[in-house]
């Protein structure tokens, strides 16, 4: 079955689990509860206050995981498309999307928010921004700048806002004790609205905010890739699904046809195990320490696992398995996708009208 085929399957039957929902009561609490709404509201009514929206959006999903607040918001210099998880996507298909928000209007960027350098890059043209709108005020030797990021869940708003912070204060050369967003793998971990001061001279604060969904639930293809990537929870569909969703897209993939080459090459790991035998047991360690790659889709575990899917297409083994080992297997697959370490993946197509 086709990835976008599988995607619009496992995306109808999280509709239908959220709208066979007898109650109105029950479909909030499953999708949009009384929190998310308040947090909506929060969030909408400090839009207008702000100096700067940084609208987080997940990289590898760059239309789906927009946030319908600001669907509607004028494309200007107030406004940055962040696309976090940058390292997780495609690199040439997310410059093409850049290219595309740009002809846009739309200022976009980029971002690793685990990534220093990506970090300070990140912050330079936020404070570029901010030093143009500093200009344009009757006040700019006072001037202190409110930066707001707004997302839906799980694309890295928090992480985004500690990292902006820690490297803003070093930057700055600031003394005092660092403040830390809670950061946590699953989605609505933020509950309030906190605020972190990132830079000096002009001034510039921060706010990390709740995540927000839309009151009405998408479409089943926005919902099965916002399973996958993990901005809504797993409580909506089983793990065995979306992880083969993954493997349903992967399969038709070029990352696919890559690990088709890993399966011939066994005879690198004979070739690796001669050496150790001939390299004494210090000196083979130093090479091993020198030999690290910074890329972990290189490292030899997750090699294995490539070739492993290529060679058995693990869930095509579901008779002779129980179904503990069956979750216990996605959810480690889902873990590898998610990290990048099965290749990097840019899941939206570009609007039609913008090309």
């Amino acid at each position: 079955m086709a990835g976008s085929e599988f995607g619009r399957r496992i995306g109808r039957a999280v509709r239908e689990r959220i709208e066979r929902r007898k109650s109105s009561v029950l479909r909030e609490a499953l999708w949009h509860d009384p929190f998310m709404a308040a947090s909506t509201r929060a969030v909408a009514e400090r839009i207008p206050l702000v100096d700067l929206v940084v609208h987080v959006t997940d990289a590898r999903i760059p239309l789906s995981s927009q946030c319908h607040l600001l669907r509607n918001y004028p494309t200007s210099s107030n406004q940055i498309i962040a696309l976090n998880k940058a390292d997780l996507a495609s690199r040439s298909a997310l410059q093409v999307w850049m290219d595309s928000f740009r002809e846009m209007n739309c200022i976009s960027c980029g971002v690793n928010a685990h990534n220093k350098d990506s970090i300070k890059q990140f912050l330079s043209l936020i404070q570029r921004q901010v030093g143009k709108l500093k200009i344009a005020t009757d006040h700019a030797n006072k001037y202190t700048a409110t930066v707001m990021l707004i997302g839906i869940p799980n694309v890295g708003k928090s992480a985004l806002a500690n990292a902006l912070h820690q490297v803003g204060r070093i930057s700055a050369a600031e003394k005092g004790k660092l403040k830390h967003a809670t950061v946590s793998p699953e989605p609505g971990e933020t509950k309030d609205i906190r605020s972190y001061k990132i830079a000096s001279h002009p001034n510039i604060y921060v706010l990390d905010t709740p995540a927000v969904l839309s009151p009405e639930v998408p479409d089943v293809d926005v919902l099965s890739k916002l399973l996958l990537t993990g901005a809504i929870g797993e409580c909506l569909a089983e793990r065995k699904e979306t992880a083969q969703y993954f493997l349903a897209i992967h399969n038709s993939s070029d990352q696919y046809k890559k690990w088709a080459k890993l399966s011939n090459k066994d005879n690198d790991r004979v070739f690796l195990n001669s050496t150790t035998e001939c390299s004494s047991t210090s000196g083979f360690q130093m090479k091993q320490k020198n030999q690290i790659p910074t890329d972990h889709t290189q490292d030899d575990v997750v090699q294995d696992i490539r070739r492993t899917l290529y060679e058995t297409e693990v869930f095509h083994v579901s008779t002779e398995c129980e179904e503990d080992a069956h979750v216990m297997v996605a959810g480690k697959l889902l873990n590898l996708f998610r990290t990048g370490r099965l290749g990097h993946y840019i899941f939206d197509n570009l609007p039609r009208n913008t090309h």
